[in-house]
């Protein structure tokens, strides 16, 4: 029998989000927020009691991965699934690595999200058993090697710049003055040893902080 969870829905969607409460809802759960982009997530789960948040991998202003890094401080309570098209395997370890409890792919059956909720309100994680390999050939290799470690504030930056978004708007979004926002592109081109926007627009495509 499954038990009524509160949930918070996150895609930049409407249509989604509809889709979504309807299933949720016919499964038994309450939908008390949605958001259409990540940081509304994060600020909508800061103020209700939200047991599950659903977020979509790849959001405006702040992505999923990012989005469920924030929420395990703002509201630790809160268990948190990604739903997404990637089943690649480091979106997934990142995901996970973020505090995500829930790895769902959006072209699964609408059961495994419910399925998901279930298994993840019960204090276990859940992954699509499409990607569940990828993560286990992530445990097995320790070599994994890749991108470039970004913090926080960095993947935030980079995915707002790839969003076309100015520096005057950057810090505007993450109340920030001017010259901060200016420092952290500056440090963020330095560190990637990228120089253009167009270079980074691209490295943020292949790192899945947005999508052209």
């Amino acid at each position: 029998m499954t038990v009524r969870r509160r949930v918070m829905i996150a895609d930049d969607h409407q249509i989604v989000r509809q889709g979504l409460r309807a299933l949720l809802e016919k499964a038994g759960h309450v939908i008390v927020a949605e958001a259409a982009n990540g940081r509304e997530a994060v600020d909508l789960a800061a103020v209700h009691q939200i047991d599950i948040a659903v977020l979509d991998l790849l959001m405006p202003i702040l992505n999923g991965v990012d989005a469920a890094r924030e929420l395990v401080r703002v509201a630790p309570q809160t268990r948190t699934i990604l739903l997404t098209m990637h089943a690649d395997r480091p979106y997934v370890v990142e995901a996970m690595q973020a505090g995500a409890k829930g790895y769902v792919l959006k072209t699964q059956a609408a059961e495994d999200l419910v399925r998901a909720i279930d298994e993840v309100s019960r204090g276990a994680v859940y992954i699509s058993p499409a990607v569940a390999v990828s993560l286990v050939d992530a445990i097995l290799d320790k070599d994994e090697s890749g991108a470039k470690e970004l913090t926080a504030r960095e993947r935030q930056i980079l995915q707002l710049i790839a969003e076309s978004k100015s520096t005057k708007q950057i810090a505007r979004i993450l109340d920030i003055s001017y010259k901060t926002a200016e420092s952290h592109r500056s440090r963020l081109m330095k560190k990637l040893d990228i120089h253009e926007t167009a270079g980074l627009v691209r490295y943020a495509v292949r790192r899945g902080l947005v999508q052209l």
